[in-house]
């Protein structure tokens, strides 16, 4: 799971920021699924490494045009190269209406299909290997965060030691790669989990933008590995955080305190805090660091891999 920032300007773009937009790479299945798709979304697509051609799944939290201008140009462009299969958006009530609108109104007709899915809160899309979910932030408008969730996995199979122990290749590996316990012809009794390595945790991605601190917001980042959250303003400015239902810096980092968090990445920086002011963006990541020590700042085009945890064998703590 590879997360690359495409855009982390709030509000309007800067001479080296875009607009919001993130995209997750699944190598393991050749998929780029989009987060959000800003005003120039598609040129940033154009200047990184990554393949349009993968893209199969955008999620739009609101709709606020920083987080939309770019999409129907970026669908567009997808139906002209003609290299997408398929494309499913996921978010508010009403995309579907702006979609079609700026499709009737600009004469645009698609190649692939195109399905928009209005969200509610709770699950919005499973598979073998992902659950996403989303849930209510607290903005100006109706705003969701996101959280995607890898399932957990069945440690390495000890090949060898199957071997060993001579139990037939076939369906029972299968089982037994499982983790079942499985009965073999000579009465044997053979346990998967002690043919498999220690158990592979499923990682966790919260997305949360826009919003003020809320407890949507926690409870979308529950244990995640990287919250991805706003921090639009400056603790000092944190009248105007809640005037326009924008988060502080402060806000973020107790957002992933509150939320067991394992890393913050912040992002949809406001332009006031431009070198030179009184107040620049590494003053900010130091106000979020003081609360929680684990945090980084995106910048467009950053790359973050995020890594795997693993669970702690239970045959070793005796359960």
């Amino acid at each position: 799971m590879q997360i690359t920032f495409l855009g982390t300007s709030s509000g309007v773009p800067t001479r080296s920021r875009n607009v919001s937009s993130f995209a997750l790479r699944l190598p393991q299945r050749a998929e780029l699924w989009l987060f959000d798709c800003g005003e120039g979304t598609q040129h940033q697509l154009l200047r990184s490494d990554l393949k349009s051609s993968q893209l199969c799944r955008i999620f739009i939290t609101h709709m606020h045009g920083d987080h939309i201008f770019g999409l129907m140009g970026l669908l567009a462009s997808c139906g002209l190269a003609g290299n997408v299969e398929r494309i499913d958006i996921y978010g508010p009530s009403g995309l579907n209406e702006y979609l079609q609108a700026a499709s009737r109104y600009s004469h645009t007709h698609f190649s692939y299909p195109v399905k928009v899915h209005a969200v509610r809160p709770g699950v919005i899309y499973e598979d073998d290997e992902f659950t996403v979910s989303c849930g209510l932030l607290h903005h100006r408008i109706t705003a969701f965060g996101y959280r995607i969730a890898e399932k957990d996995r069945t440690g390495r199979f000890d090949l060898e030691k199957a071997k060993a122990l001579q139990i037939p290749a076939g369906r029972l590996y299968g089982q037994l790669k499982r983790g079942e316990t499985v009965t073999l012809d000579d009465g044997r009794v053979i346990n998967g989990s002690e043919l498999c390595g220690p158990r592979e945790i499923g990682r966790k991605i919260s997305y949360c933008t826009d919003t003020v601190y809320c407890d949507g917001a926690v409870q979308l980042a529950q244990d995640a590995d990287v919250l991805i959250h706003e921090a639009t303003f400056a603790h000092q400015d944190a009248d105007m955080a809640f005037q326009r239902l924008h988060s502080t810096t402060t806000m973020a980092a107790q957002t992933a305190l509150a939320a067991g968090a394992h890393r913050l990445i912040m992002t949809h920086f406001s332009p006031r805090y431009a070198p030179g002011n009184t107040l620049d963006l590494q003053d900010l990541l130091q106000e979020a660091r003081a609360i929680f020590p684990s945090t980084d700042m995106a910048h467009d085009f950053m790359v973050y891999d995020v890594p795997r945890r693993r669970e702690v064998e239970l045959t070793k703590v005796g359960v």
